[in-house]
């Protein structure tokens, strides 16, 4: 009788199977595809970048408004620790910035005036004094450079955070390193400087977080939801060449879930990124920031690739004076028919 109740139990239930099957997806979610820590073009879980990119930034023309740059960024740039559904990252903050990562996403616990790192309940080893150090060291050594983080706070709710990011400046980094404008700088005046981007409430310390073009679908339930979370990459990534110059645009490529942890979905959606932007043979467009979990260095490269070569070019057909060379050629030009009407 057991033996039959189980086997109508199987015919009639093809929704049971069905059941079970999306379990089992969802199962693997959670599992992971691999122990292993994992070096592919497109995603890295290892603890070093395969390669670095630490000066990239001084090819990029002073007069280039940073909202037309193209840059890598990560997603919970400091959360390297507290297990599978806590961890986005493996390389350290030094190594992160000479692979050229140029946005950080630093999330701050405050308590009575401490600022610990955290990624929701999981304290990171860290706090931001450190951070601030680690970007000052870095700009020091390359100050071609430019280095944009968003500080929000999280795993407490003050709402009071100002004071705190204020005094840790004072006093692991230094007033002037910060750029103290919510004006989108060119590249010129962001070179050695470092960009907050505040995501948080009190009087300016640099740019607003919300004044960016922001794409963060960060929610994928289980991996049946990977492909809609790409298709909003994709959406944000088509529409960055063609939208507001003067705005910066932020696509996070990054996502998580109860049943799909960051390095599962890191693992499908970066695959697609890069398939994406191999495909791609135009390199001369803004694609704006990129920010992801387990970037590896190939990926990095990719990204850093496409810029707007054609900018100055064309600015310096709108303005005749922006070079030592244009200048030269327009004084002597001036000086000719200063001659000729005197002579006549």
């Amino acid at each position: 009788t057991d033996r039959s109740d189980m086997r109508s139990g199987i015919r009639g239930g093809p929704v049971k199977m069905q059941k079970m099957l999306i379990e089992l997806m969802v199962l693997a979610g959670v599992l992971g595809l691999s122990h292993g820590a994992i070096q592919r073009p497109d995603y890295d879980d290892t603890p070093n970048p395969e390669f670095l990119n630490p000066s990239w930034m001084a090819s990029i023309p002073d007069d280039q408004l940073l909202s037309e740059v193209t840059m890598p960024g990560t997603h919970n740039t400091m959360a390297l620790y507290g297990g599978v559904y806590a961890e986005c990252q493996t390389w350290s903050l030094a190594s992160q910035l000479r692979a050229g990562i140029r946005f950080l996403d630093v999330r701050v616990r405050h308590v009575n005036g401490n600022l610990t790192i955290h990624h929701g309940v999981s304290y990171q080893r860290a706090h931001f004094g450190q951070v601030l150090e680690d970007v000052a060291d870095f700009l020091r050594e390359h100050p071609s450079e430019t280095v944009l983080m968003r500080v929000k706070e999280e795993f407490s709710e003050t709402y009071d955070i100002y004071g705190a990011v204020v005094d840790f400046i004072h006093r692991y980094a230094h007033w002037d390193l910060l750029w103290h404008s919510r004006l989108v700088p060119t590249m010129g005046e962001a070179r050695g400087k470092h960009i907050v981007l505040q995501d948080f409430s009190g009087p300016d310390l640099g740019m607003r977080y919300g004044s960016l073009d922001i794409a963060d679908d960060w929610k994928v339930p289980t991996l049946l939801h990977v492909e809609e979370k790409w298709q909003s990459v994709y959406e944000h990534l088509e529409a960055a060449p063609a939208g507001n110059k003067a705005q910066i645009f932020l696509t996070y490529s990054s996502g998580a879930g109860v049943f799909a942890y960051p390095r599962a979905v890191a693992q499908r959606i970066n695959a697609q990124l890069y398939d994406y932007l191999r495909a791609k043979t135009d390199l001369n467009q803004r694609l704006g920031i990129i920010c992801m979990d387990f970037p590896a260095a190939p990926i990095i490269q990719m990204i850093i690739d496409f810029q707007l070569k054609e900018v100055r070019k064309r600015r310096q057909a709108f303005n005749p004076v922006s070079s030592k060379a244009s200048l030269k050629y327009t004084i002597s030009s001036l000086r000719k028919k200063m001659i000729k009407r005197f002579a006549v």
